[in-house]
């Protein structure tokens, strides 16, 4: 039982245990990449077609932003992709424009942080199981520290 509470309370700190020869280094990271994700009027806000969104984007740590969204009719895009240094950026950065088209209705959009470049596998297509595509997207990326953030917002 005294084996189990060091072992427990190691596992739950940065630390290094030995045990009878064997040493185990290891980091548990509980602080996520993604501190905020949303639209600019706020999860869940309506906009027009013609209209544009953007988004805010806090980062604890410097990465790779993939910005993923799923349309009403389950049709799945990457936007775009960005390098973003740490700190809180709107998206899209400089003087691009994400105006809105049909379909009307809910559209959730996710921003995928991996803290190295992604590669060419991209995000699109029409998901039965998004979690396993997104599997292989971070398997290919060979990500050591990844995150997935949602929100949402709709189109009438």
């Amino acid at each position: 039982m005294r084996f189990l509470l060091v072992l427990l309370a190691g596992l739950l700190s940065a630390c290094t245990v030995t045990l009878e020869g064997l040493t185990l280094t290891y980091r548990l990271d509980l602080t996520p990449a993604i501190l905020r994700f949303e639209p600019d009027r706020g999860t869940g806000a309506t906009y027009f077609v013609g209209e544009e969104v953007r988004f805010f984007l806090t980062l604890e740590s410097p990465g790779w932003v993939s910005l993923v969204v799923q349309d009403p009719d389950g049709h799945t895009y990457e936007l775009d992709r960005f390098y973003l240094p740490r700190g809180t950026h709107v998206l899209p950065p400089g003087a691009y424009r994400y105006v809105l088209t049909p379909p009307r209705g809910l559209h959730r959009v996710r921003a995928v942080y991996t803290d190295t470049e992604p590669g060419a596998l991209r995000l699109e297509g029409v998901y039965t199981d998004w979690d396993a595509r997104l599997r292989v997207y971070l398997e290919a990326s060979r990500a050591r520290r990844y995150q997935v953030a949602e929100t949402h917002f709709y189109v009438r």
